[in-house]
């Protein structure tokens, strides 16, 4: 392999890990703000909260008379901000945050549910009266889709 070669391969994987942690501080800051405004329009009061991506991020409500809408606000704004943002801007880079984002948030609520943790989404939409086939109607229509243009966006990529 000749050194353009090399230096292409590089740049092209230097590429590609650049764009999935800004994928991950986008998915965590969309999903996590999601629950944040969730409960400011739910009139919810803000306790405490991090963003920080490096860790799983959290917000915590008391009282929060609408705990559905709050709850559901994190991983459904998670999608529609990214996707908006992507359709807006029109570029390859922004889709493929989007297309991580929908995969993501439908997997961590996936995960949720199947790991049973009590301070993760899913037990806790259960908790607050959400109908299980909402759940998994979300989880199969974001991971799918998600997966289908995520995929795609990695093949173009790394290609």
């Amino acid at each position: 392999m000749n050194w353009r070669l090399r230096l292409r391969k590089h740049g092209v994987i230097a590429l590609f890990a650049e764009l999935v942690i800004a994928s991950w501080c986008v998915m965590t800051f969309t999903h996590e703000m999601g629950h944040i405004i969730g409960g400011w329009i739910g009139g919810a009061t803000l306790i405490d909260f991090t963003l920080a991506p490096w860790r799983l991020p959290y917000s915590l409500h008391s009282p929060d008379p609408l705990p559905l809408l709050t709850l559901w606000a994190g991983p459904v704004l998670g999608v529609l901000i990214p996707v908006i943002f992507a359709s807006l801007v029109r570029r390859r880079w922004a889709w493929f945050i989007a297309d991580f984002c929908l995969l993501a948030n439908g997997v961590y609520l996936a995960v949720a549910w199947w790991s049973g943790d009590r301070f993760l989404d899913t037990p806790r939409l259960i908790q607050a009266g959400a109908y299980p086939l909402w759940i998994a109607g979300y989880c199969i229509l974001t991971i799918s889709v998600g997966y289908y243009r995520f995929r795609a966006d990695c093949i173009g990529i790394l290609r």
